[in-house]
């Protein structure tokens, strides 16, 4: 099951979460609020925010795409229209206002509560003390192994049964784009 990315909404959580600190965060620590961020959305209502997929990697849970669109690929015109490339200090700066029209209010205040319990940390306390303790991550030992929404659901505390709805309804949400995109291409 593969959700389609989208690009939009992922740019949108990120500024979201650079305008709650001020308009400049270390990118580490930006993508580990937003794995956070999905997390919990996953476990609250059966879908993420990003539409990302999720990697454990040496620092813990990441997001994949989100970490290309900040590390390599600065082709993408919505990301790189309001989030900057890693400055010397690995930091990621907000380059003007996004809009949050793909975020829900629900969301922004899922984002907002997740920034007010974990936004207080560095990114090495973040790391150790949260991030290397998610049942889901596992040491990757310099590589990086996949997440399975799965995964997330049942170190969560999801039954077996409300998994199984979960990634059905997510597969059948990620077939209709799928049809959608063939009929609209």
């Amino acid at each position: 099951m593969h959700i389609q990315f989208d690009e939009a909404k992922a740019t949108q959580a990120a500024a979201y979460f650079l305008r709650l600190r001020g308009g400049q965060m270390h990118y580490v620590k930006l993508i580990k609020l937003l794995y956070l961020a999905d997390r919990e959305a996953l476990l609250r209502w059966g879908a993420p925010i990003t539409t990302d997929r999720y990697v454990s990697m040496n620092n813990g849970p990441a997001l994949s795409r989100v970490l290309n669109l900040i590390t390599e690929d600065r082709t993408k015109p919505v990301w790189s229209q309001y989030i900057s490339a890693p400055m010397g200090d690995y930091e990621v700066q907000l380059l003007k206002t996004a809009p949050t029209d793909s975020l829900s209010r629900a969301e922004e205040k899922l984002m907002h509560e997740v920034y007010e319990q974990y936004g207080y940390r560095n990114r090495w306390d973040l790391i150790d003390n949260v991030m290397h303790k998610l049942p889901e991550w596992r040491d990757p030992n310099g590589s990086s192994i996949p997440i399975q929404i799965r995964d997330i659901l049942k170190a969560g505390g999801e039954s077996e049964e409300e998994i199984r709805i979960i990634i059905r309804e997510l597969s059948s949400f990620a077939s209709d784009e799928e049809r959608l995109s063939r009929i609209y291409a």
